[in-house]
């Protein structure tokens, strides 16, 4: 893996896009004082994360932006792009170019991105920590920081050398696992504390769904009840039902025969009633009555003008009968028979029913007065008066006559009458047994009318009494869905009647069970769904968390075991470095002094075991690092203060180039690390760069000649009047032939 070039567009000085390609082990940026030479360094520096604005000479991000010129407008961002090979997949990325871009603006917003995909910085420095670049720095020195690692604190100096050594990836893996294991940690004491408030939430759940879940027991319990209850309930009620309208049918069908038969019987006996027989017989025997009272009174009539005529005879032979009318005296025979005359029609008169008969008789007793008057006025005269007598008695005769006549009548008519009466009577006698036998027929048939009559409303009374009990079913029906549900409650099929009969007999300590489970199911309580759904939802949550317990238990107890083997790699890796580091710090430290050696002690350093145990024991006073010892020849040196300027850059470079063999960055920028140097140890200077160019690829910021001579690329950086710098670039081979 090897550096491939630089783009800058925008960065400090570098208004223009500038691009460095690296193709060379040795690659050296020369130019005057001012030109923009050191902006490199620092564009190598912030896009691999650099947050410190005072590393980078600047205060705020908007510093990093070229901020323009009369020759050149201002722009609104700065980019640097580093682009590495990664064919050997040092990179863990699977691409063969590896591009690292920065980019700022001027609010101050910087972003990131790796071939192209933006990423976190995190990203980014977890990417570089593999290949030995960290935020120490060390592979980039800058100008004045060539003895940075020896003004630093142990403390620092170990994490420089821990970056140095490739180390800082299992300080993130450390940094990770730790914050993992306290992340776990805390989560487990929540689940702790989480579970505890679950437990007694759960244990009071529990029992509330233990009793619901007897509650459940009871409800099935009487849900079976229910079913054999109900269904037998319905057999019987469908039995009764068609008992009763098989019982209704026979009755209901012979009482409306028996309407009809009753309804005709009566209209063929509606003229045969007893009493409209009777009615015409009392008529004619009231015909009779009169007949017979006209028949005695003609008698009477007949027997007075029998007497009249008797005494008319007697009189006329009388021989002072012509004296009492020579003295114009009235007789009393005449006034007797004219009284007589007035009195019968006058009874008549009375008798008589008809207005045209008494208008007769009126008209008789008329002309009877006047004849009587007639009579009693008449001048009295022997032969007149005998005529006269004469005359009365044929009046009287005829009078008889016409009685006896009338008399005849009567008798003939009264016995018609009475023909006729023993007529209707025997007509009646005959209807009468008619009458009697078909109000005997009919009396049988209403007595059996009321009979099923009477028979039907015991049969309404037994439908009225079941359909108060199919009420009474249909509301017990209603009362067990509500108990057991209507799922629970399919009812079975009628069963024979027998069977339903001798089963019923049951029912009533089926009853009994049923009243007292739903008394049970009603103490228990409803059913709560969202109280059982809750228990389920919290059992789970407990469960949850206690598997999610043992797990993070199991995450502390692997998280530990990482990072005490993080530790123990940490260690060893870094013993190892270290020893490697004196090594190569010693043979680069003796050719630039003559001799003498240094090397890196560790101090105060702990084992992993003795930090896990720190809290038990007392802590070292001395501070965690790493001291330098050096030993030059022919100095006594007891510390790093008593060095000179140039013995602290010679060690300092030998110790970085020792860090850079060891552990080889992509490459190493060393910005005029050279300036303190005379010429004999720029000499030596310059061939341990073609020394360490073999491992590491070398990018000189520098003035010197010795080490421009040992570039393979020299580039030139200029400034012209607008402040812009700007790249000339040349192979060493070419520019030595020019020079010749």
């Amino acid at each position: 893996m090897y550096l491939r070039g630089l783009e800058l567009i925008g960065f400090k000085s570098f208004a223009k896009k500038t691009i460095f390609s690296f193709t060379s082990p040795i690659t050296a940026i020369v130019g005057p004082n001012g030109s923009g030479k050191s902006n490199v360094a620092e564009a190598f520096r912030w896009s691999l994360g650099e947050q410190s604005m005072k590393a980078l000479r600047g205060k705020k991000g908007e510093d990093l932006i070229w901020n323009g010129s009369p020759g050149a407008p201002r722009t609104n961002r700065a980019s640097v792009v580093l682009t590495f090979e990664n064919e050997g997949k040092q990179f863990p990325i699977d691409f063969d170019t590896v591009t690292i871009a920065r980019e700022v603006y001027r609010d101050g917003t910087n972003d990131y991105s790796i071939n192209g995909s933006k990423v976190r910085l995190r990203d980014v420095a977890e990417l570089l920590s593999g290949v030995s670049i960290g935020g120490s720095g060390h592979h980039i020195i800058s100008q004045g920081e060539a003895d940075r690692i020896l003004r630093a604190n142990p403390s620092e100096r170990r994490a420089m050398v821990h970056d140095a050594l490739g180390l800082k990836i299992y300080h993130w893996k450390l940094s990770e696992s730790e914050k993992k294991l306290a992340k776990t940690k805390e989560n487990l004491e929540k689940a702790e504390s989480l579970r505890k408030e679950v437990s007694g939430h759960l244990r009071f759940l529990k029992g509330e769904v233990e009793k619901m879940e007897h509650s459940r027991q009871i409800r099935e319990e009487l849900g079976v009840l229910y079913r054999e209850y109900l269904a037998l309930e319905a057999s019987y009620l469908e039995h009764m039902s068609e008992e009763l309208q098989g019982r209704e049918e026979e009755p209901t069908r012979e009482l409306r025969v028996l309407e009809e038969e009753i309804k005709s019987a009566e209209k063929a006996a509606g003229g045969l009633t007893e009493n409209k027989a009777e009615g015409g017989v009392r008529e004619i025997e009231g015909s009779i009555e009169i007949l017979r009272r006209e028949k005695d009174e003609l008698g009477r009539k007949l027997g007075k003008l029998e007497g009249m005529l008797e005494f008319s005879k007697k009189g006329t032979a009388n021989p002072h009968a012509s004296e009492r009318a020579d003295q114009g005296l009235v007789r009393a025979l005449d006034v007797r028979v004219f009284a007589s005359e007035i009195t019968s029609i006058l009874g008549e008169i009375e008798d008589t029913e008809s207005i045209e008969g008494a208008h007769k008789l009126v008209s008789r007793a008329k002309s009877a007065i006047s004849r009587f008057l007639n009579k009693m006025t008449a001048p009295a005269g022997g032969e007149d008066e005998g005529t006269e007598d004469t005359g009365m008695l044929g009046e009287l005769e005829e009078e008889r006559a016409h009685l006896e006549e009338e008399l005849k009548r009567i008798i003939e008519r009264e016995e018609e009458l009475l023909a006729h009466r023993e007529r209707i009577r025997e007509g009646e006698r005959e209807s009468l047994s008619r009458v009697r036998e078909m109000d005997r027929r009919l009396y049988e048939g209403r007595e059996r009318r009321i009979a099923l009559h009477g028979a039907l409303e015991a049969i309404k009374f037994e439908r009225e009494k079941l359909a108060i009990e199919e009420a009474d079913f249909e509301r017990e029906k209603a009362e067990a869905r509500s108990f057991v549900g209507s799922s629970s409650l399919e009812e079975g099929k009628p069963q024979g009647t027998t069977h339903v009969f001798e089963e019923r007999i049951k029912q009533t300590e089926r009853r009994k069970k049923i009243e007292r489970l739903k008394v049970k199911l009603e103490d228990a309580g409803p059913f709560n769904e969202a109280l059982a759904k809750e228990y389920q939802e919290v059992s789970e949550r407990s469960a949850y968390l206690l598997k999610e317990m043992s797990d993070l238990t199991e995450s502390t107890v692997s998280l530990k075991k990482l990072i005490e083997d993080l530790h123990i790699e940490l260690d060893k890796k870094f013993t190892d470095g270290i020893a490697k580091v004196n090594e190569e710090f010693k043979n680069f430290f003796s050719p630039l002094f003559g001799g003498g050696d240094a090397s890196l002690r560790v101090i105060g350093r702990k084992s992993s075991q003795a930090r896990h145990e720190e809290e038990e024991g007392d802590e070292e006073n001395e501070e965690e690092g790493i001291d330098i010892k050096v030993n030059i020849p022919r100095k006594k040196v007891h510390g790093l203060e008593m060095l000179s300027g140039g013995e602290r850059a010679l060690t300092s470079i030998a110790l970085l180039f020792a860090l850079t063999r060891v552990s080889p960055p992509p490459f190493l920028i060393l910005d005029e690390t050279d300036a303190a140097l005379d010429e004999a140890n720029s000499k030596k200077y310059a061939d341990m760069l073609e020394d360490l160019s073999k491992v590491c690829q070398l990018i000189l910021i520098t003035h010197n000649r010795e080490t421009m001579s040992r570039a393979g690329v020299l580039y030139g950086v200029t400034m012209g009047s607008d402040g812009v710098s700007r790249l000339l670039s040349v192979k060493f081979e070419e520019a030595v032939k020019i020079a010749k």
